[in-house]
């Protein structure tokens, strides 16, 4: 990712009422009253330059109001899902740096300088809270499928967008403004992660992972996240987000696939019009030639959706570039 440095970035940045390396702790909320407190004291007393922001989505236990009382910013996100609430945040708030965190208690706060770290030093867009490398991820998470869930998302992230990461579905992140403010959210619930993590690998963002520890949930508050239906909305972002970022390689499989099962189909008329030069199996015939065809059309939608997708990457540099300018840190 290219950098644009300008004698207009600080005045910019002032427009924007974010003064050099502000700091914002956003915490998406929906019914977490149990542990918000802690988690809003734990961020204030570990990073007390940096503005905790609680994004209350239509909670109904009084996260808000505790929230407000341990000296948060809180604001509310009428439309439900975590993506919502996540793309609202990164409209609203102004920062040099964001710490995005979830409000269940289940991440250390104390770890929030060393995911920074990368990012300040200029080595980062987007860093990582990796649970998994030091296995307390296995240890202390009692949900069952999660953790394979986990796996899967990462293989096929490694092995259709050619990036491993080493843990995907973390709710702990820290990103700069750059990409925070070009970061276009089309998820409404726990698909964003995913999106957060295929965006960044897509449009070449330096990417950093940092281990750290992770403990489960208290006794009595409870994930909102299923695990089989949400499951299936991270695996359908995942081929929605190849379709759009990479059309070419997928229809190019779309074609080998059609191109094979018409070969299938049409060798045995071939060989019999080859030892009897006649067609018996017309349909046969007929079948092959239509899956050949349907192989190319898919090709070519490839080749005209790659044309496309160029352009659109062209369009988003040009974007990144003047994000530099209003965002950028001299």
């Amino acid at each position: 990712m290219q950098e644009t440095t300008t004698d207009t970035a600080g005045a910019a940045r002032a427009e924007t009422n974010a003064s050099p390396g502000t700091v914002a702790v956003l915490i998406p909320c929906y019914n977490e009253a149990l542990t918000i407190g802690k988690v809003v004291d734990d961020f204030r007393r570990v990073l007390p330059e940096a503005t905790v922001y609680v994004y209350d989505n239509n909670s109904s236990d009084g996260t808000a109001d505790i929230a407000r009382e341990h000296g948060a910013v809180v604001r509310a996100e009428r439309r439900q899902g975590k993506g919502n609430v996540v793309r609202q945040m990164l409209r609203d708030v102004d920062a040099d740096y964001y710490v995005m965190v979830d409000g269940d208690d289940t991440y250390p706060a104390e770890a929030a300088p060393e995911l920074l770290a990368p990012l300040m030093a200029d080595e980062a867009d987007m860093c990582v809270g990796d649970r998994l490398s030091n296995g307390t991820y296995g240890e202390e998470n009692d949900r069952a499928f999660h953790g394979f869930g986990n796996d899967l998302v990462r293989f096929l992230i490694k092995h259709i967008y050619g990036f491993e990461f080493s843990d995907v579905m973390t709710g702990y992140r820290a990103f700069n403004a750059v990409f925070a403010k070009t970061m276009p959210v089309l998820s409404p619930g726990f698909e964003i992660e995913t999106e957060l993590s295929i965006h960044a690998v897509d449009k070449r963002w330096r990417i950093a992972e940092v281990p750290i520890g992770y403990r489960d949930r208290p006794e009595g508050s409870e994930s909102k996240l299923d695990t089989f239906s949400d499951g299936m909305k991270v695996l359908l972002m995942i081929m929605s987000l190849f379709k759009d970022y990479r059309p070419l390689a997928l229809f190019s499989w779309v074609a080998l696939l059609f191109c094979v099962l018409g070969l299938v189909a049409g060798l045995p008329v071939v060989w019999e019009f080859a030892a009897t030069g006649l067609v018996p199996k017309l349909p046969s015939a007929l079948l092959a030639v239509a899956l050949v065809f349907i192989g190319l059309l898919a090709f070519t939608c490839g080749l005209i959706l790659d044309t496309v997708v160029k352009g659109s990457r062209k369009q988003y540099e040009i974007q990144v570039t003047e994000a530099y300018r209003e965002y950028g840190r001299n």
